[in-house]
């Protein structure tokens, strides 16, 4: 085939494309900068605020509480699942379906007012007598109330991620492990487990910006997250809009954090497979094209053997 006279393929479309998008970029940055209700000057002068950072620091505080929960509860929940004891296998099924059918708002709304439900709460013997006991209102206090209700509800999707990393484990291992004499729970601990994390940590990362986002709902059970902070500040200086902003900049700031790490981590768990090659921070912050990984064949450095001649 001739090739002297081949032309590059050109792409008009893709230039309109980014003419389109250079117009709409330069639009928005006219509208950010000309645009005097931003009040950049307010924004500026609380973005660094102390009571700004309590919120944040009660933010994550919440989002690492109630993960470990999830994480912790999912686990179990899933190995539950997964059981040969049916009732067992059951009763996981019903915790899933009931917390994931129910929203997020609502579970904590209603841990909120479980006064009204139970009054007084004690521990104990069941029909038996009591060790422990105390006033709902007392017991359940507003962080406790969030950290149930989002700790509870992220379990239940923690069982769904950790069930189908561990069905992504050939049964072969589990097989080859039985055969050398190890139980259930080792087999678990040691052979499954550790081949399931590369499925379960890009979710469970996914999860966790999740969480941190929605933190923002227990503003509702008036607890001083970030966004309540915020709005507990305009509530008083009608600065509405300044306040807003400085809440989304921190959520993306914070939820930026989480997904440079969670790539690290993802990165940490890929190795040994052939198809995810190596990509470093700057790569990942400028978002440059991962490079293809390296085809399978002779461990490095030894030479791979040539091709014998056909006599």
């Amino acid at each position: 085939m001739d090739v002297a006279g081949a032309a590059h393929v050109r792409h008009p479309m893709r230039w309109l494309s980014v003419l389109a998008l250079a117009v709409l970029a330069a639009q928005l940055g006219h509208f950010l900068f000309t645009n005097t209700n931003f009040e950049w000057a307010t924004v500026g002068s609380y973005f660094g605020a102390e009571v700004i950072g309590q919120g944040i620091a009660t933010t994550i505080e919440l989002t690492v509480v109630a993960m470990l929960i999830g994480i912790v509860g999912g686990v179990l929940v899933a190995v539950g699942r997964m059981s040969e004891n049916r009732v067992l296998s059951a009763v996981c099924g019903a915790y899933v379906w009931f917390f994931r059918g129910i929203p997020v708002l609502v579970q904590l709304v209603f841990w909120y007012n479980l006064s009204a439900l139970l009054p007084r709460i004690s521990f104990g013997v069941p029909f038996g007598p009591e060790f422990l006991s105390g006033q709902t209102n007392s017991l359940i206090t507003p962080l406790l109330a969030a950290i149930l209700g989002l700790g509870l509800n992220e379990a239940a999707y923690m069982a769904e991620i950790v069930r189908g990393g561990l069905l992504g484990v050939d049964q072969g291992q589990t097989e080859a492990a039985a055969a050398l004499g190890m139980g259930k729970t080792r087999i678990l601990r040691r052979v499954v487990l550790p081949q399931a994390m590369r499925f379960i940590v890009p979710p469970t990362g996914s999860q966790v910006i999740n969480m941190m986002k929605a933190t923002s709902l227990v503003s509702v059970i008036a607890l001083a997250d970030l966004l309540y902070t915020v709005q507990s500040i305009y509530n008083r200086t009608f600065e509405t809009i300044p306040l807003l902003i400085v809440a989304c900049l921190w959520y993306l700031v914070m939820t930026s954090v989480l997904y440079v790490g969670q790539s690290f981590i993802e990165r940490y768990y890929a190795r040994g497979a052939t198809r995810h090659a190596q990509q470093g921070f700057w790569d990942f912050a400028l978002f440059r094209r991962r490079a293809a990984g390296p085809a399978a064949s002779a461990p490095t450095g030894e030479p791979t053997p040539e091709k014998e001649e056909t006599p």
